[in-house]
């Protein structure tokens, strides 16, 4: 009697332990698989760095992680001495290539056109008398009492002097125009090359000073007051919250025809509601991206696709970085 009592009692329990698999394996097999899927993204923004284009030392910092900034605000202070001694450099050989340029175009000084002018005359004079001279010799000539070579003599000398009045005459017209038209066009092109080294310098010299570019908020900052920073290097992260998007990552078998222009509803758990969103960007990720095979043989494999969409209307409160979940995808 024991030992059928006992038989009956394993084979009950063997009997039990079976329906309870069976009905793991049934509700199992309902369940799995069957789970609507859910697709979560994040909400991302518009980041710019502010930096310089030159080296320095950070003299000032304006605003703090968190502030807004409009468009103008500064923001930093560089000290650039470097900077500085350059532009004086630059300064002065534009005031050198000024004062070449009025030089060429003004001409010579008032005393160096009064002294050519002086010398012009006084060769006149002599040839006045040279003329005279030979005149009177040619006629005694003509009449028979000087000889042929005083008369030479006396025209040498009166052409000698003929020469000296045009050479006279030409170092005068020189001193009184000034310098050629190319010498005054080269003058005026090494002036305007010293105003364009001293723009160069200043165009540096106003990156020591740093401006907010687009409105936004101040996600970061890098260096400290005091520190050294290179040409180029970042200062600060502004976040510009009015250009700001969702993006998803999105296997192909759950885009269901999704295309640009669509509006989807996306989970906010920061705001605990449902926010509308519109595609406006959807793109193939690549082979880098996760991708999932539909058999165990890799028949063929699904591949991801980044998904960005912007809110249709204004969130107040939202957030980079936020979570956003796309629920029911198989629905």
């Amino acid at each position: 009697m024991i030992n059928k009592t006992q038989n009956r009692s394993v084979i009950l329990a063997i009997i039990a332990f079976s329906l309870v698999v069976a009905i793991v394996a049934i509700v199992g097999y309902l369940t799995i698989g069957n789970e609507p899927e859910v697709i979560q993204g994040q909400v991302e923004v518009t980041e710019y760095r502010v930096s310089s284009k030159v080296p320095g030392r950070i003299l000032e910092l304006r605003v703090k992680e968190g502030d807004y900034v409009k468009v103008g605000d500064t923001l930093a202070i560089i000290d650039a001495p470097d900077v500085k001694a350059k532009l004086m450099q630059a300064q002065s050989a534009e005031d050198a290539a000024s004062a070449m340029d009025d030089m060429a175009r003004k001409g010579a000084r008032q005393e160096q056109i009064r002294g050519a002018y002086q010398v012009l005359q006084q060769a006149k004079a002599g040839l006045e008398v040279a003329e005279k001279s030979y005149k009177r010799v040619q006629r005694l000539f003509d009449e028979g009492v000087m000889s042929a070579q005083k008369r030479d003599e006396a025209y040498a000398n009166y052409m000698a002097l003929d020469a000296q009045v045009k050479a006279a005459q030409s170092q005068y017209d020189m001193v009184r125009n000034g310098a050629r038209q190319e010498e005054k066009e080269a003058a005026t092109a090494q002036k305007n090359r010293a105003k364009g080294a001293v723009e160069e310098v200043n165009s540096y010299l106003s990156e020591t000073v740093q401006t907010a570019q687009m409105e936004g908020e101040v996600s970061e900052i890098y260096p400290k007051v005091g520190e050294l920073i290179g040409t180029g290097s970042p200062i600060m992260t502004i976040a510009v919250l009015k250009d700001m998007w969702g993006t998803f990552h999105v296997r192909e078998d759950q885009l269901k025809g999704m295309k640009v222009g669509d509006t989807f509803s996306a989970y906010v758990p920061a705001f605990n509601k449902e926010v509308n969103w519109t595609v406006y960007c959807l793109k193939d990720e690549g082979s880098y991206a996760v991708w999932k095979a539909t058999k165990a043989n890799g028949e063929y494999d699904l591949k991801t696709f980044e998904v960005k969409a912007k809110p249709t209307q204004q969130t107040e409160g939202l957030r980079p970085g936020m979570s956003l979940v796309i629920k029911n995808v198989k629905d």
